[in-house]
């Protein structure tokens, strides 16, 4: 038994017009070809739909499938050549004859006053190239491919320095990316054309990958600065010298003056993230670590020195 029209479209026989603008323009749009490729039943779907709205959104035509003069393909159930008046034949007059407006595919009622192209600026957004401006051609449209979005997880460095990637596509296919310097934790990375393709000729869709950046033991990121703690002796506070530190580009000789504090910050320039703008600094903080093992020569120097020169730094 041939489905009902109205079940196709899932609308009551009491449904406006408006309803059943709404009701296709629905089912339309989430199962057009375009949207679901590779996918048959959506295809099956997408035509039995067009189908019931060429005739249910004709005011003449649902008139006639409501009366039983035409079923859902739109064919005649029965001539009615006396409609015609006398000495008329088969498919004269106008009973449920199928005329130039009908033998267009059966599209005229889906297409009079409705177009596609508000489906495909519904599904891809206004702001997609090629998706607001889909047009149809005969019986397809030209739509751009759809956007394709992976994720990436590399290294602090990584993401400093920059760096290759190879990105493994879930059917097998490979990416190969270049990771500009300065990339942030959790932005995308577009590569133009690495989408689905586009339909009937019109541009391929985009990959966007999201960057996600692994913690450095070590480093941290502030902007575009470079964050390091480095631990010192309490000779080199004291009496100051020059040591290494590291830096995401290599190490370099950082001067500690005389009497340096713990908590102190010295910045080095220009050593931080390099960006289009300009590179950031890398802020080094010095921490006073203790042997660990204090031995009697350093507690009895401390315990002499202690007596002489105390002093208060400022404990509350």
């Amino acid at each position: 038994m041939a489905e009902d029209l109205y079940d196709i479209l899932g609308v009551s026989r009491r449904a406006t017009e408006e309803d059943i603008r709404k009701a296709f323009r629905k089912l339309a749009k989430a199962n057009h070809p375009d949207v679901n490729p590779n996918n048959a039943a959506a295809g099956e779907r997408f035509k039995k739909i067009t189908a019931a709205n060429d005739i249910l959104s004709d005011p003449e035509k649902r008139r006639q499938y409501d009366a039983g003069e035409i079923d859902g393909k739109g064919d005649p159930r029965r001539p009615f050549w006396g409609h015609a008046g006398a000495g008329a034949g088969p498919g004269a007059g106008a009973g449920p004859r199928r005329g130039p407006q009908a033998a267009r595919g059966g599209q005229a009622g889906a297409f009079e006053d409705f177009s596609f192209s508000d489906i495909f600026s519904d599904v891809f957004g206004a702001g997609s190239a090629g998706a607001g401006a889909a047009r149809r051609e005969g019986f397809g449209f030209a739509a751009r491919g759809q956007d394709l979005r992976y994720s990436l997880e590399i290294d602090f460095l990584e993401a400093v320095l920059g760096a290759k990637k190879r990105v493994t596509l879930p059917d097998g296919g490979v990416l190969d990316l270049a990771v500009p310097e300065g990339v942030t934790d959790g932005q995308t990375l577009r590569l133009k054309g690495k989408g689905t393709s586009g339909s009937l000729g019109a541009e391929a869709g985009d990959a966007l990958i999201e960057i996600k950046v692994r913690p450095h033991p070590e480093f941290k990121r502030d902007g575009d600065d470079i964050l390091f703690e480095l631990p010192i002796t309490i000779d080199e506070a004291v009496l100051g010298g020059r040591v290494e530190v590291p830096t995401p580009a290599g190490r370099v000789q950082l001067a500690v003056p005389k009497g340096t504090s713990s908590g102190k910050t010295f910045r080095l320039k220009g050593k931080g993230v390099r960006t289009r703008t300009g590179a950031g600094d890398q802020l080094v903080t010095v921490k006073i670590v203790l042997p660990h093992d204090i031995d009697e020569s350093l507690s009895y120097f401390f315990s002499e020195w202690r007596q002489k020169h105390g002093y208060d730094p400022g404990r509350k």
